[in-house]
């Protein structure tokens, strides 16, 4: 497997997507930022920018609305990944139309970064989310466009430092409230592990159409096991409530965005386990599996920073 493929990342300083910029760096990649005029005008993001322009980074002018730029930009590169937030994940259509044109793309990683979105039990607004994914799922395979598809899980940085608990910056240390039975397992990945494996993935013929998942052994627990492994680390119980799936589906019902988006994604993980209640089958792969070399970071050790 070579590591010199030419790399476009689109949404590449974003919460994901900034991760996935600096792996492809790291390992070597040509690598093409195609950014926004607003995204400069950001400090924080301008910053950001400007390491990676450091790190050897291109950076191309351009947005997912103007497809002349989407195109030029794409010309440039044999690899797509897209890191686009919800509000644009059916703007990756013009990514698809714009990679038909072009036609020398050997790889579209679209945005994915969660899920698999064809194997949820997701309620609304969670539902509508995971089915634009799948709607561009279908138009990349519908066009014969050579894909990977990222299911990641969780995202570390997202649950583990307040264990999913509103408002806590750290992990509680008395009490805990605890979606359904505590029983259904998920996966937590650290970011930075996610930009590596999406990146070692590229170049790699045994993820070609498939879906890589990151379904990490050391990092697979119920929200009860990661409950169990707090209380060993800070020696003490933590009096726990459970709310049933009931509730759950009422206090979503009563919500409003955002955090409607977030209940009904804990709802789909962390009630019905839809990211490990199914076998991976022939059109998957385990990133860990694939890729024993990489020493990822565990929940153990995540944890650690916090006692």
């Amino acid at each position: 497997m070579g590591s010199s493929s030419r790399i476009l990342i689109i949404g590449g300083t974003g919460y994901i997507g900034r991760h996935i910029s600096k792996s492809s760096l790291s390992l070597g990649h040509p690598t093409f930022l195609l950014v926004r005029e607003a995204t400069t005008s950001n400090p924080e993001k301008a910053k950001l920018l400007e390491s990676f322009k450091a790190s050897g980074a291109i950076i191309l002018n351009g947005s997912l609305e103007d497809q002349a730029s989407l195109v030029e930009a794409i010309k440039k590169v044999d690899v797509v990944i897209s890191a686009v937030k919800g509000p644009q994940l059916m703007d990756q259509l013009n990514i698809i139309k714009a990679i038909k044109e072009v036609g020398t793309i050997k790889r579209f990683l679209p945005s994915e970064f969660g899920n698999d979105v064809d194997k949820t039990h997701a309620v609304e607004p969670a539902k509508t989310m995971f089915a634009s994914k799948a709607k561009i799922r279908r138009a990349i395979e519908a066009e014969g466009i050579p894909y990977t598809y990222v299911a990641s899980n969780c995202f570390a940085g997202f649950f583990l430092p307040s264990l999913g608990q509103p408002g806590l910056t750290a992990p509680p240390r008395d009490k805990i409230v605890i979606a359904g039975d505590g029983n259904a397992k998920a996966v937590f990945v650290k970011e930075e592990d996610i930009g590596t494996f999406t990146i070692k993935a590229v170049d790699d013929p045994r993820t070609l159409n498939k879906i890589l998942y990151l379904r990490l052994p050391a990092n697979t627990y119920s929200v009860n096991e990661l409950v169990a492994l707090w209380e060993k680390k800070i020696g003490k119980t933590l009096e726990k409530t459970y709310i049933t799936e009931e509730e759950v589906l009422k206090k979503i019902a009563e919500s409003s965005f955002p955090v409607t988006i977030l209940l009904s994604t804990g709802h789909s993980i962390f009630v019905k386990g839809d990211q490990t209640n199914f076998e991976i089958g022939p059109d998957g792969v385990e990133a860990s599996e694939l890729y024993p070399e990489v020493k990822y970071t565990t929940v153990e050790e995540y944890l650690s920073q916090y006692i």
